[in-house]
């Protein structure tokens, strides 16, 4: 008769002993790069706002005294040049977000120099994006911290060459991080965008990184999300066979958007007269008739979204609609002039601006046709914004994620999601890239 018995390991001979975790000696170094990607992104991002800020008083100025927009455009050309000079000693990593570049140094494609990229990409950054174009900040914001990692782990904590680049991925963590104050979306964009793998060593350092990051934020901003919308309420059941309908309509201008965003370049070769590293001259110029118009609409913009979530639903919805409409053509315009005219800048935000306006479209017209009610006008318009990220990037869960952390509410976490997938799942039947900043890489042609 067989009396054996199963057997069972103790406690003792299954858990590790305390301090052995092997990625636990490099939290000091995430933290260190969360640190000082926080505090250099804050800069950034505050000049930003300060900058765009200050265009809503000297574009009412100029409309007032129009002998000054002479030297304001002379301004803008002296700009433009400031730029081609900063830019043109390396047109591969100063141009664009920075996030294919980065991606191609973790496949081994390229080598980065994180010093001259580091100060040229923030100097550049700004002289580009603070006189209005529509670009975002946090591609720059990314690329910054991935510079700061690189040059911390050569300079100070000297890793091995097995873990050279944990720092810098700690880095693009930070540097999301610290541009939307979304510690838990910079990392899963660094898991879902960039690394595509998920690794205790990876995920941890980068997440305390990317704390670390936003803690730092704190002390420039405040713990207010930084696009925060006051929903209260969720969305109806009855309204969610309708969503099915926004998202096949979201998913098909995403796959617009990556269509001409990957014209973009081909497109601007047919204007040879200038260099490229001079192409923002364009861009620049065609800003100013924006900003003399209406100055809220510049930039990546955050205030551009709170501009719309704000925008008044007792008036006539006709001539609302109508302007929406119109706001959604001159952004797209916009942002496809600035992203392909060799500047550097992020579409992060340009693609939010774009979900949020198509969003405020969906709910004014369903608010007319009785599908929805007033208070639910924000729910719509940011899903909206989740929806059209994520299927335009190729990056739903960071879209997901970052929506929330942004406009801090869980109310629409649901419609969201469901929203986001369908969104992404026709843009995908298009022919859409899963991943725009891979398909963007390899536009590129590198010299490792």
């Amino acid at each position: 008769m067989n009396n054996s018995h199963t057997h069972y390991h103790r406690a003792k001979d299954i858990l590790a002993k305390p301090f052995s975790a092997p990625f636990l000696k490099y939290i000091w170094a995430g933290i260190t790069v969360g640190l000082v990607t926080g505090l250099v992104v804050s800069i950034f991002r505050w000049i930003i706002d300060q900058t765009l800020h200050l265009l809503t008083v000297v574009y009412p100025f100029l409309n007032q005294h129009p002998v000054w927009l002479i030297p304001y455009i002379l301004g803008t050309i002296l700009v433009s040049w400031l730029i081609g000079q900063l830019i043109k000693v390396d047109l591969t990593d100063l141009v664009g977000s920075g996030v294919p570049q980065i991606e191609a140094i973790l496949l081994g494609q390229h080598r980065m120099k994180w010093w001259t990229v580091l100060w040229r990409k923030f100097v550049s950054g700004l002289l580009t994006i603070c006189p209005g174009l529509f670009l975002g900040r946090e591609g720059p914001c990314i690329q910054i911290g991935a510079c700061i990692g690189q040059g911390l782990s050569e300079k100070v904590f000297k890793l091995n060459k097995e873990d050279e680049y944990l720092l810098l991925q700690c880095g693009v963590a930070a540097g999301l991080s610290a541009a939307f104050s979304a510690p838990l979306a910079g990392t899963v964009f660094l898991l879902e965008e960039i690394t595509h793998h998920f690794k205790n060593k990876i995920w941890v350092t980068a997440f305390i990184a990317a704390i670390a990051a936003d803690a730092v934020t704190f002390l420039f901003f405040g713990t207010t999300p930084c696009l925060y919308l006051p929903i209260k309420l969720e969305l109806p059941v009855r309204v969610y066979p309708w969503l099915i309908v926004l998202g096949l309509i979201l998913g098909g201008f995403a796959f617009l958007f990556q269509y001409f965003i990957f014209s973009l370049k081909y497109w601007y070769r047919k204007f040879p007269l200038l260099p490229d590293y001079y192409h923002s001259i364009l861009p620049l110029l065609l800003v100013i008739p924006v900003g003399l118009w209406n100055p809220h609409i510049l930039g990546g913009s955050h205030n551009f979204i709170m501009y719309v979530a704000d925008t008044s639903l007792h008036a006539n919805w006709a001539p609302l609609l109508g302007m929406m409409i119109f706001f959604f053509v001159l952004r797209f315009c916009g942002t496809m002039l600035a992203y392909g005219s060799t500047v550097p800048g992020g579409i992060f935000m340009p693609i939010f601006v774009l979900g949020s306006v198509l969003g405020a479209i969906a709910g004014i017209t369903m608010i007319h046709a009785g599908i929805i009610p007033a208070s639910c006008y924000l729910n719509i318009i940011a899903i909206s914004m989740a929806a059209f990220f994520g299927a335009a990037e190729g990056a739903p869960f960071s879209a997901i994620l970052l929506v929330t952390e942004m406009v801090g509410s869980i109310q629409q976490i649901f419609p969201m999601m469901m929203l986001t997938f369908i969104a992404y799942y026709v843009s995908m039947l298009l022919g859409a890239r899963p991943s725009i900043y891979n398909a963007l890489r390899q536009q590129m042609v590198f010299k490792n």
